[in-house]
């Protein structure tokens, strides 16, 4: 049975006490990254758990390729599993960042096999806007078994992405801020720019101002504009493989597929022979 990939407020209230439907509060803040847990044990909604980017969603940095690894999958399914999380679970999933850091739950449950994952449209700031159920401290479910299924097509590595880069046919996206795309700032890896051929495409312009996400039409019309119906292949790659399951998550809404970089921008350009480019043009 498939679900809905975006839930509103008002749908999330109506389940609130539905024990198939798992709640995940992922709030996490790249330059503070204990803020989200300090932030979730103040206030979250009711009934949700906290699984945070760096203790339970990436192994440690350059503990693979970039810095943030993808978690090994025995380490993944038993958080998964130890969150009470199943086959017949629905898991809905928020931050307070748009979904861009929600979406690396998303991402990482569909490439094992778990379709039934929603994200909360608006998330930590639309359920307070509602005046939804809050509470404080630590909440957790009753272990449940998970059971995976990989999906290894849903991703790919630097080799490939240097193949692909000289593929006229594919493309690849670069979900970061526009500034660093062109390399005017670099506030974390050793270089500055972005993969040759990539093309500029901040998560960002998949949201309206409130943090909600545009329409699946709007949506379309600018994957479309950047050329998505014409490539045999879409990758998407940001700073350390998180924001950019956001451009993943946006397509699947509008219609499309693309695959994830995981080690993005921090494993390519801590690899010297790797070629970097900068300025707006790809």
């Amino acid at each position: 049975m498939t679900v809905s990939p975006l839930v509103d407020v008002a749908w999330l209230k109506a389940h609130l006490q539905n024990a198939n439907v798992a709640i995940v509060d992922t709030r996490w803040y790249l330059m503070n990254p204990s803020q989200g847990a300090a932030e979730y044990a103040d206030s979250h909604i009711s009934g949700a758990i906290h699984l945070a980017i760096d203790e339970d969603l990436s192994s440690p940095a350059w503990d693979g390729p970039g810095r943030h690894p993808l978690p090994p999958a025995a380490k993944f399914i038993a958080t998964i599993g130890n969150a009470g999380i199943d086959t017949d679970t629905h898991v809905v999933i928020y931050d307070s960042a748009g979904g861009s850091i929600a979406t690396r739950l998303w991402w990482l449950l569909r490439y094992y096999g778990h379709t039934r994952v929603s994200l909360l449209d608006g998330g930590w700031q639309a359920w307070q806007a509602a005046n939804g159920t809050l509470r404080g401290g630590q909440e957790s479910r009753p272990a449940r078994q998970f059971i995976a299924h990989p999906q290894p097509h849903l991703m790919i590595d630097a080799d490939a992405v240097e193949a692909l880069r000289h593929d006229s046919t594919a493309l690849i996206l670069d979900a970061r801020a526009l500034e660093r795309y062109t390399g005017d700032v670099e506030p974390f890896g050793p270089r500055a720019g972005h993969i040759p051929s990539a093309i500029s495409a901040p998560f960002g312009e998949n949201l309206h101002p409130d943090g909600t996400l545009k329409p699946a039409e709007e949506l379309k019309q600018r994957f479309d504009d950047l050329g998505v119906p014409q490539a045999t292949q879409v990758v998407c790659y940001c700073g350390s493989g998180v924001t950019a399951t956001h451009n993943i998550f946006a397509m699947h809404v509008a219609g499309y597929e693309a695959k994830l970089y995981p080690g993005s921008w921090s494993d390519w350009s801590n690899n010297l022979d790797r070629p970097i480019a900068t300025g707006e043009q790809p």
